[in-house]
């Protein structure tokens, strides 16, 4: 049986460390299909181009500085002439040999589907913390579902909770449909181009489909000011996709803190190795976390008051 062609595309930065790793995962893949791997890399330093070129995947680079989630893909897909493209990224480990099988399948059995994406397991070595709210996010989930198809009054007559929930995909490890990709490319977003994209091809008719079979090992165990950053912007997203505040007043936030803290510090005593450290992060966290959701859904909050003015000029 010939091999069916798939394009595996990867955003990469410095990547030297992980990149072995996940191109020896992917090298491993049996099954119909055939992976042909593209790099994205926007200025990589530590000779990142240099092993992606020695193990022949070709590289679209960008200009230092000027990466973007949506246009970087984008750039990628440009050169992709292959029915289904996979995205994932650099510090993704799939799991197993059929991760490729199990997550392409679906596209090719359902010509409504316009992407499917796959379970994510933390690290073996991830922290409990890590661990606890890792478990709690749907992309863990070990129950397969499908998303759509959906009007836009029907996705509209949702809560802003509901909406987020429906659109859930995620970019560390999905597979498009090209096809729906040049009617529908990614928006040219800092952050959340995933889900901004399957709200889009809901709208348009498609579907989406959470596939757990298909499996990646990814987890982060980032520095507080990195989390509350990264949480803050985050939430502005979220706010201005779907009018979500998960932490919507300061009597919440205080709330949410207060709670958070004897969980986190019950966690972090847990850790076998340098429970100092574990003990002071789950703090930082028990504080960044919610105040990174309240800050993010204030700044979506006054960018939509700022877009509705500057409209009424």
């Amino acid at each position: 049986m010939t091999a069916i062609p798939v394009a595996v595309v990867v955003p990469t930065f410095n990547g030297l460390k992980d990149l072995p790793g996940l191109l020896q995962a992917i090298g491993a893949q049996r099954g119909r299909f055939r992976p042909e791997v593209i790099a994205v890399d926007s200025g990589s330093t530590d000779g990142t181009v240099d092993l992606l070129r020695s193990h022949g995947v070709p590289v679209v680079q960008l200009e230092a500085g000027a990466f973007n989630h949506g246009d970087a893909r984008n750039r990628a897909l440009q050169a992709v002439d292959t029915p289904f493209a996979v995205l994932t990224v650099q510090d993704a480990v799939p799991v197993g040999s059929d991760w490729l099988e199990a997550l392409v399948a679906p596209l090719v059995d359902d010509g409504s589907l316009a992407g499917t994406w796959a379970r994510q397991r933390p690290h073996e070595q991830a922290s409990r913390l890590t661990r606890h709210y890792h478990a709690r996010w749907c992309g863990a989930s070990a129950a397969p579902r499908v998303a759509g198809p959906l009007t836009s009054a029907a996705l509209d007559a949702l809560s802003p909770a509901e909406r987020h929930q429906a659109c859930a995909f995620d970019n560390v490890c999905s597979c498009i449909r090209m096809a729906v990709w040049r009617e529908h490319p990614f928006p040219p977003a800092p952050f959340a181009e995933d889900i901004e994209w399957a709200a889009i091809v809901l709208r348009a008719g498609h579907r989406l489909a959470f596939v757990p079979e298909a499996a990646v090992r990814h987890s982060h165990e980032r520095p507080v000011a990195y989390e509350l950053r990264r949480t803050r912007l985050a939430h502005a997203r979220l706010h201005r996709l779907f009018g979500l505040s998960t932490v919507p007043s300061l009597a919440a936030l205080a709330h949410a803190v207060a709670t958070s803290v004897p969980l986190h510090l019950r966690l972090a005593w847990q850790e076998p190795r340098d429970r100092a450290h574990a003990v002071a992060r789950a703090l930082g966290l028990a504080v960044a976390w919610p105040l990174g959701q309240y800050l993010g859904a204030r700044d979506g909050i006054r960018r939509a008051g700022t877009s509705l003015r500057a409209g009424t000029r």
